[in-house]
Parts: C-alpha cells; sequence; structure tokens
C-alpha cells in the first residue's frame, strides 16, 4: 500500500495511470498463465488503504486470475467493454459491458473471468484489504496468505514455492 505520489492532481484520467510494474504476484508456475492481463492500481496512486481499485485489461484468450476464493476480503467487477466468461462454482456466466458480479468474504465461491473472445476486455476490480485473509485455489496446488498487505503463496500441503 502506497501514499499518494506529491505530484498525482486530484483526478486522472484511468487510463493515464501507470502499470502496475509487477505483473503477477503468484509463483510461477502460476504467473506466466497471466500472460495477457494487465492492471493499473487506480487506488494506490491516491494512496488508499482500506481498499483497492484496479482498471484491468485482459488481451483475447486470457485469464484474469487463478480460480479463487477469499476468506476475508470481499470483492466486485464492474465490466467496462468486451464479453468475459465469469466462472465460478455455479458454472459459466457471459457478461457484457455494465454488467456486475460480487463476491463476499467467506461465501467459497472461486470465481476468475475468461476472454475466450478476439476483443479486448476491460473492467473495474474492487477489494478491500483485510489484513489474515487467504485464498484457496480449487483447481491448482496453491494458497495463499496475506499479512500487511502482502501474499505469501505455498503448496497446499503447506510447503513453499
Amino acid at each position: 500500500m502506497t501514499n499518494a505520489t506529491p505530484n498525482t492532481p486530484p483526478a486522472i484520467r484511468a487510463e493515464d495511470a501507470p502499470l502496475r510494474t509487477k505483473p503477477s504476484n503468484y509463483p510461477e508456475p502460476f504467473a506466466s498463465r497471466m500472460a495477457g492481463r494487465s492492471k493499473r492500481p487506480l487506488g494506490d496512486l491516491f494512496g488508499l488503504r482500506n481498499f483497492g481499485v484496479n482498471l484491468t485489461r485482459l488481451a483475447p484468450h486470457s485469464v484474469s486470475a487463478l480460480r479463487h476464493a477469499h476468506t476475508r476480503q470481499d470483492e466486485f467487477i464492474y465490466v467496462l467493454q468486451g464479453r468475459p466468461v465469469l466462472v465460478t462454482d455455479a458454472g459459466r456466466t457471459l457478461l457484457a459491458p455494465g454488467m456486475c458480479a460480487g463476491f463476499a468474504a467467506g461465501s467459497g465461491d472461486a470465481h476468475h473471468l475468461l476472454n475466450e473472445s478476439e476483443e479486448e476486455v476491460v473492467y473495474l476490480e474492487v477489494g478491500d484489504r483485510t489484513s489474515g485473509d487467504e485464498g484457496s485455489y480449487p483447481d491448482d496446488d496453491l494458497k495463499a496468505v496475506s499479512v500487511d498487505g502482502k501474499w505469501t503463496f505455498a503448496h497446499k500441503d503447506g510447503s513453499p514455492y
């Protein structure tokens, strides 16, 4: 979590925000699966500490994240452009601009977005920054714990990557 830089104006065009410098927090072999995803951390730009906001782009045939669920973090997405497929425990839902979805902390509903189209997908993602959050990944040998805003990853048996 960063504070707003002294040169940050009170408002900007979201497209003008700098890209996140690290493309993925996942360890390999998972990080490379995020190729085609870019994020502009809008909340960090303004020094927001209680929740994050990202302007996220998915190139054709890319994925938003590994399918995951959080124990303590609420998440929300709002589609601005394109037609991503939302994959949850309930199945697949085709989204369109103007549609949104939310994922309550502790629900156990693992989710992610797929861009199966030939066009770019753009959406806003919002999540809180509750310390002690854990992420579960039902499709992958991965688990995550957040302490003071920093994620650590391990295999499901607890051994480190």
